[in-house]
């Protein structure tokens, strides 16, 4: 009987994920069977879905109450069909929330369980770490830090290294972005990123584009670019947008893109963007970077007060480094005055790629491990059938 594997990824970076894997599980199983839930990349590498990950792409907590009975009832069709199925493996594709309960009950019925990508351990509750390794047989990391983290709590973690490490290029042609997406080469680019969901931007985009006016104040041919993730995003942005008093003078400097964020980080100067994955995506992009984030003020006092953050630095590129290298404006920093002096100050200083540039190319090779090849070879190590 062919090995059977069954998979669950919940949005777009998971199923492209879980794609990479299923091509390198088949160079080792020609006649494996998978399936679960998944997009289109995962039914393009030939696997069953049984539901699209459309069904789980919930976000935001009225939403998800909202969806709750729909998705509780999705789990346990889902668990009862794995189950019957009788797999050798499950594994989970990020979607913790979803994923992490359908992994421990099945293990609890003798299925081996992978998590695949661990939730930030190393930025909230560490303690998390445990009740992960109750879910899942082995978690595979994207990050080299993560491992320890779990072994504190005798939990099997790999670290296998990040696919976006692996797919962008480690010396990334500025020049060559800046003609594919229109842009003038001699005039210096400011890229803002607010977050590709509504309530990010609801939160950070006036302020960003505050900051972006103050910016142009002394950069008179500077060209703000802003790329747009998808439908919602658009609306929520022009909404700020439409509003905001500095719209006359940004309009001649500013300009829109549908998608293109990894290239338009590429092409930029200098990037101001939320905390987030997008952070990693400019340190791969070797640009200079300005990152901000702020939640409510509420929710960030009860995130300090009862001890659940654990760290100094925010953002990726500081936490991979450990340390300091690229400057974070967080809570009551987030003001347009001061991303507007962090921003100018990255402009205006000609040696700052060569100070930071040396240090995102060590740290992108360090995430640079062929991490499909990887997280399948850690979960060919629990099957039991030998290698085809």
């Amino acid at each position: 009987m062919p090995v059977r594997i069954a998979l669950v990824a919940g949005e777009a970076s998971g199923d492209l994920l879980g794609a990479g894997l299923i091509a390198e599980l088949r160079k080792r199983y020609p006649d494996a069977q998978f399936a679960g839930i998944g997009g289109d990349a995962m039914r393009g590498a030939g696997m069953d879905t049984w539901f699209d990950a459309t069904e789980l792409a919930v976000m935001g907590l009225s939403e998800v109450l909202r969806h709750l009975p729909r998705l509780l009832r999705l789990r346990r069709s889902l668990r009862e069909r794995v189950l019957a199925w009788k797999p050798d493996v499950f594994v989970g594709i990020d979607a913790p929330d979803f994923n992490l309960g359908v992994e421990k009950w099945l293990k609890k019925r003798g299925v081996r369980t992978v998590h695949y990508v661990s939730p930030s351990v190393w930025a909230w509750r560490e303690s998390r770490a445990a009740k992960i390794g109750q879910s899942a047989s082995r978690v595979l990391c994207l990050f080299p830090m993560e491992p320890a983290i779990y072994a504190k709590h005798r939990v099997d973690a790999r670290f296998v290294g990040h696919p976006l490490a692996d797919e962008m290029p480690v010396d990334p042609d500025r020049l060559a972005m800046r003609e594919q997406l229109g842009i003038d080469p001699e005039r210096p680019v400011l890229a803002l990123l607010p977050g590709s969901r509504v309530g990010e931007i609801e939160r950070l985009a006036a302020i960003f584009l505050s900051a972006a006016a103050r910016v142009l104040e002394e950069v008179p041919d500077l060209q703000i670019v802003v790329p747009i993730a998808n439908a919602p995003a658009n609306v929520a942005f022009r909404r700020v947008l439409g509003s905001h008093p500095d719209i006359s003078d940004l309009q001649p400097a500013l300009r829109l893109l549908v998608g293109n964020a990894r290239r338009l980080m590429v092409a930029s100067d200098v990037v101001l963007l939320a905390s987030g994955t997008a952070t990693l995506e400019a340190m791969l992009a070797k640009r200079p970077m300005v990152v901000a984030y702020r939640v409510a003020p509420l929710t960030y006092t009860l995130v300090k007060g009862l001890g659940m953050l654990k760290v100094k630095n925010y953002s990726l590129p500081n936490v991979l480094a450990g340390e300091r290298i690229v400057p974070e404006l967080i809570q009551r920093n987030c003001t347009p005055q001061k991303l507007a002096q962090a921003t100018l100050a990255m402009l205006r200083d000609g040696e700052a790629m060569e100070r930071i540039g040396p240090r995102f190319r060590e740290l992108h090779l360090q995430l640079r491990q062929d991490a499909s090849a990887r997280a399948a070879d850690a979960i060919a190590e629990l099957l039991p059938r030998p290698l085809a």
